[in-house]
């Protein structure tokens, strides 16, 4: 049988507890990117069917660099205050 010392026994409990605070960390920022990613799809897909089908209606936006990051980061409030700065101003 073999035998462990008290040293080896206090580095593998520190050990698991670092990789469980790391975990805890990390846990946070990867939800949020989560959610700015899942924020960003919709904005960008509230885009693309705004121009598909607001064409038959006269609503239109286009897809560029700045309404893709309003779209993206803001999600569908992004693209409905694209369309209220468009129309407004």
């Amino acid at each position: 049988m073999p035998s462990f010392s008290f040293l080896t026994i206090g580095a593998v409990i520190i050990c698991v507890l670092l990789v469980v605070l790391l975990f805890k960390i990390l846990k946070t920022p990867l939800k949020w990117a989560l959610k700015l990613l899942l924020n960003a799809a919709g904005g960008f897909i509230a885009l693309v069917i705004l121009n598909f089908f607001g064409g038959f209606v006269g609503l239109s936006l286009t897809i560029n660099l700045l309404n893709c990051l309003v779209a993206g980061i803001l999600g569908l409030p992004g693209v409905v205050l694209l369309l209220v700065l468009k129309y407004v101003f």
